[in-house]
């Protein structure tokens, strides 16, 4: 038996490490240092969510591991990456170092992934990276069916009496001699039996054949019906042929962005495999989350029923600063109360780096919609007050510097649960630490 040791190391998001304690993972640093996700996304790492390019977070440019002196720092990301035999999970922040439980909490909740995602061990880190995208196929696959169902143009071959398209001479001369009035010709036409809609037949067959699978397609069945119906021509063997056609043929058409990241995470689900391990392996593979949209669309189920929630990455909500259709934003949530006016930020970071470019931000949405009162709700493991800070008036020049008492922005933290004996346990202080959040802010 073959015993293969995989080099792992951890880190948590938001965090400063020597580089020295990334030795036993150097090959993997030398693919990832200082490389933006824009980068790492064409080389193969799947990016949820796919539309980072909308993102005030976590954007193209942003990095994994950036260099400083001789330090590396990570961002809001979390997720896994792996090279070779060497691996590299990112966990949160609060995470205690043997259980991510609010990594899982926030999957569990934004993106209703099932129980069965496990953080427990490094030996079962490739099969947790699988995990994670196998429990996004449903919510991908419901998205782009949406937008309808994607056709191509593909050349058919027919042979009959009906000729309108090109002939083919030689498959002719084989096929219809002698002459019995049919014709070999082919035409391009538009259809929805094509390379990408078998590739997501032959990923729906692959989950099905998991312990978990059919539980887990019943979260899109009425999708994966339709793709069903349509490739009623799945042949197990057409496989490998069908994977290499969608990697020479990538989607690339805008409109059909949702359809690209299937196609992505499609190919990642059925090659995993390929490139879990060994030295021949010369592609960075992994899964990276938006830590900061996950707690932001986290908040939203906490609050949602009260504020409008402007989403920069579906282009939905957008505002504007100036007439004229000039200076596009989003703030995060803006209260329905038009009266009294609420405007909250969420912001993922730690409280000491909600800085002075996040000051201007709040304080500019809430000159725009005449709020006197802002907040920045934020994650935290310490028991903190909420803090208070009232906005200033007048000038040092002038010596009249006083506080103003109607204007004022809160930093309010969302308590996670330090200590937990499982998971269950962790769910139930959430909920408490949820209620204490909500409470601290006002709906009327």
């Amino acid at each position: 038996m073959t015993v293969i040791l995989v080099n792992s190391f951890k880190i948590k998001d938001n965090s400063i490490v020597n580089k020295e304690e990334f030795d036993g993972i150097r090959n993997l640093v030398k693919k990832i240092a200082d490389k933006s996700i824009g980068q790492l996304e064409k080389e193969g790492v799947f990016v949820f969510p796919n539309t980072i390019k909308n993102s005030e977070d976590i954007t193209n440019e942003q990095m994994i591991l950036q260099s400083y002196n001789e330090s590396f720092c990570s961002s809001n990301v979390m997720g896994f990456l792996g090279y070779g035999f060497e691996r590299l999970t990112i966990e949160s922040r609060f995470s205690n170092g043997q259980n991510d439980f609010f990594f899982q909490y926030l999957l569990e909740h934004v993106l209703d992934f099932p129980n069965l995602l496990e953080l427990k061990t490094d030996a079962n880190q490739d099969n947790r990276f699988h995990n994670l995208l196998l429990f996004l196929f449903p919510r991908y696959l419901k998205t782009v069916m949406r937008k309808g169902v994607f056709k191509t143009y593909i050349r058919n071959w027919y042979n009959n009496q009906n000729i309108k398209g090109t002939i083919d001479i030689a498959r002719h001369y084989k096929k219809n001699t002698p002459f019995v009035g049919n014709i070999a010709y082919s035409k391009r036409e538009l259809s929805n039996r094509n390379y990408l809609m078998e590739l997501i037949r032959h990923t729906i067959e692959f989950i099905k054949r998991k312990p978990y699978g059919n539980n887990l397609l019943r979260l899109s069945k009425d999708e994966v019906t339709a793709v069903v119906d349509i490739t009623n021509q799945y042949e197990l063997y057409d496989r490998n042929k069908i994977i290499i056609e969608n990697k020479k043929t990538p989607v690339r058409h805008a409109y059909f962005n949702e359809y690209r990241a299937l196609q992505h995470l499609c190919i990642m689900i059925l090659t995993h495999e390929e490139h879990q391990f060994g030295p021949g392996v010369r592609q960075v593979h992994g899964i990276l989350f938006d830590g900061a949209w996950l707690f932001e669309e986290f908040i939203n189920l906490l609050i949602g029923n009260n504020f409008y929630h402007p989403m920069n990455k579906k282009n939905k909500g957008a505002q504007r600063l100036f007439a004229g259709n000039v200076g596009l934003i989003y703030p995060d949530f803006i209260s329905r109360d038009k009266i009294n006016r609420v405007i909250a930020d969420v912001k993922y970071k730690p409280i000491g780096n909600i800085g002075n470019k996040d000051y201007l931000q709040i304080l500019a949405y809430m000159y725009r919609f005449d709020s006197k009162q802002g907040f920045y709700i934020y994650p935290e493991s310490s028991e903190t007050k909420p803090l208070r800070l009232m906005l200033n008036q007048g000038s040092t020049y002038e010596n009249d510097v006083a506080t103003r008492q109607d204007v004022s922005v809160i930093k309010l933290g969302l308590r996670i649960p330090a200590l937990a004996r499982n998971y269950a346990d962790f769910s139930d202080k959430m909920k408490i630490a949820e209620q204490n959040l909500i409470s601290n802010i006002p709906t009327t």
